[in-house]
């Protein structure tokens, strides 16, 4: 069976570091190609890789003004920025590896408070002069063309019959419509949401859901992704 796995990167970074810790951009990415290469051999399967796409956007650059620093903050000068720079560089290197990089749409990014501060700041159990750099983080930064590029790709390899089973890595529900058409196409479509929840009303259009790593089914480490990280 020729498998095509489809990982969408924000999700995969934000919950292998929820169960495993930070790793360097290269250990992550070593992680990602071992977690891949393991599927096709699950279940005592001997599967053919076709190519994995890697779906992903690299940190805006954008320069954004700090109400609490009173200075202007040059996001391309941050640490995830360069390491995002360096794991996509890792990732381009590797055999069978194919990038599909989006943009990220950054016109009204702005430092705004946490929900969880607010809530401190309207019960006055702190006030102004509490705030740290921690109460706020950059709202508005949203991915753009990532879902877009993950269809588009599933329905091409179901259409020209490139291959026969798609592995998608990811916790969104966006992928429905693609993978109802995979699968009218006759193609095997397994999801792996690395032991993060899923709606139940999903596995109507899947057909199968599993992990590729008994960290991510481990009931005691599996814990839903943070908003930010590496």
């Amino acid at each position: 069976m020729k498998t095509a796995i489809l990982i969408d990167g924000g999700f995969y970074r934000q919950r292998a570091k929820t169960v495993l810790g930070y790793k360097s951009p290269k250990e992550r990415a070593d992680e990602l190609e071992r977690y891949c290469k393991a599927h096709l051999r699950l279940r005592d399967e001997n599967n053919q890789l076709y190519r994995i796409f890697y779906y992903d956007c690299l940190p805006s650059e954008k320069i954004v003004y700090h109400p609490l620093m009173k200075a202007q903050v040059d996001l391309s000068k941050s640490d995830l920025y360069a390491w995002m720079v360096e794991f996509v560089e890792q990732l381009k290197r590797r055999r069978k590896f194919a990038m599909r990089l989006g943009t990220i749409s950054d016109a009204n990014a702005a430092y705004t408070l946490t929900a969880k501060t607010v809530k401190k700041l309207c019960n006055r159990s702190i006030t102004v002069d509490d705030l740290t750099e921690s109460d706020f983080y950059i709202d508005e930064l949203n991915q753009k063309g990532v879902d877009m590029k993950i269809g588009i790709d599933i329905a091409s390899l179901a259409y020209k019959k490139q291959v026969d089973q798609i592995i998608l890595i990811s916790g969104d529900s966006d992928f429905v419509p693609a993978a109802k058409l995979a699968r009218r196409e006759g193609i095997d479509f397994i999801l792996d949401a690395m032991g993060s929840h899923i709606r139940p009303d999903l596995f109507e259009h899947i057909d199968g859901l599993r992990s590729a790593n008994h960290l991510y089914t481990d009931p005691t480490r599996a814990k839903e992704p943070p908003s930010e990280g590496i």
